[in-house]
């Protein structure tokens, strides 16, 4: 059986000097959501900005926890968060945002009508993306057409990282992917394989007025064209399921 678990969902929130954004971003939450939450806030060095900005924030009736990274970088921090959740939900997002708290609960609701990944999208009807550099831009939006319309991934933006993953997907996936926001897609092109139930919901994206991006898509490429080439194998190469190597997880079994 599952183990009981006093949250409805753990909101991993990977920062680097986010202290002139976070408090923005948890007064949203403290607004909107409707289950019961916490939120982790994964940090590298203990002079980050964001710890001084918490100090002495009050989250209630959110319940926040601090977590000293692991590994390094945006997938260290991410990685970090995830072996300390234990809520039946897990929803990763940006510490700038801001806007988009409300669309949490669309997301956890989908979750419990029996969803793995809910894909927060950009580009679904109801979705939108405002400013960013015209490359990033493009090529953000070149990936997710073919991502979705030639790769057949259930979703129209399978490289945002702002996502939920259920408790069977962060722990019966491993990760392979070492850079970036790569697990995301790998996560997600890896329960398309399994067959696992994808959705997506719309939300609003809107370029960040402060502090400093850690989105590197050149740096991150080779990674994230690893799992396009993974999700076309499983449209056209006629790859499935046991393609996929899964944690070997002890099952509790109930006494007769």
């Amino acid at each position: 059986m599952p183990l009981a678990t006093e949250f409805d969902v753990d909101i991993v929130i990977p920062v680097y000097n986010e202290g002139v954004n976070i408090l923005g971003t948890l007064e949203s939450l403290k607004r909107e959501l409707q289950f019961r939450g916490r939120v982790l806030i994964c940090y590298d060095h203990d002079d980050d900005d964001t710890l001084t900005a918490l100090a002495r924030y009050s989250p209630a009736p959110l319940v926040l926890t601090t977590v000293r990274n692991r590994r390094r970088g945006v997938i260290g921090a991410v990685l970090t968060g995830f072996e300390e959740t234990t809520a039946p939900c897990v929803i990763v997002m940006p510490a700038d945002d801001d806007y988009n708290a409300p669309w949490l609960n669309e997301m956890i609701r989908q979750h419990r009508l029996g969803y793995d990944i809910v894909a927060a999208s950009r580009f679904m009807p109801g979705g939108r993306m405002v400013g960013g550099p015209p490359l990033k831009v493009t090529l953000v939006r070149l990936a997710a057409w073919f991502m979705h319309h030639v790769a057949r991934v259930p979703t129209h933006d399978a490289s945002n990282g702002f996502r939920l993953f259920s408790r069977r997907v962060i722990e019966r996936i491993p990760i392979e992917s070492d850079r970036g926001f790569a697990y995301s897609i790998e996560y997600l092109v890896k329960a398309h394989r399994l067959g696992w139930p994808i959705v997506e919901v719309p939300v609003h994206w809107y370029e960040r007025k402060a502090g400093q991006s850690r989105f590197r898509i050149f740096g991150w490429m080779a990674v994230y064209m690893k799992w396009l080439l993974f999700a076309l194998g499983t449209t056209y190469a006629g790859r499935g399921p046991a393609s996929v190597k899964l944690k070997v997880t002890e099952v509790a079994c109930e006494p007769r």
